[in-house]
């Protein structure tokens, strides 16, 4: 049975869940950051999903970027797997501007981190989440948003 470690059910708020991923937003409000982790027991790498859920994987990232795209406009999207702290299999899908706090450094540790407020936190999730609907309901190739 899948469950989400709990670094990365601190750290983040629930958004959707697609056929493979759950999709979770970064509690950073710096960034728009999403992460996406495969919904299966025991995934730490790449090469522990099979070829078919590999495939499903990039294109759950490549919708997920356009979710941001679509929001957020912005001028590079930075996609990550590290796991050197959340062994985990999550991919990170970052919305990136020329000017933002860190650029054109990485994200992590550029800034002394903030939280969403509630209100503010919930707000970014509805845009998401109605997001993910259009882009399935416009017929997107990666459908299965839950």
């Amino acid at each position: 049975m899948f469950a989400l470690d709990s670094r990365l059910a601190e750290d983040t708020f629930p958004v959707v869940r697609l056929a493979l991923c759950e999709v979770r937003l970064m509690n950073e409000p710096a960034w728009p950051w999403l992460i996406l982790v495969p919904a299966q027991d025991g995934v730490r790498e790449l090469i522990d999903l099979g070829p078919g859920d590999r495939h499903r994987l990039v294109e759950e990232i490549a919708l997920a970027e356009r979710v941001l795209q679509r929001l957020h406009r912005p001028d590079k999207l930075n996609v990550g797997a590290l796991g050197n702290m959340v062994p985990q299999l999550h991919v990170h899908v970052i919305a990136r501007r020329t000017g933002d706090p860190a650029w054109p450094r990485p994200v992590w540790g550029a800034v002394e981190r903030s939280l969403y407020d509630p209100p503010a936190a919930a707000a970014e999730v509805a845009r998401l989440r109605a997001a993910f609907a259009d882009l399935a309901a416009d017929g997107a190739p990666d459908r299965g948003c839950a």
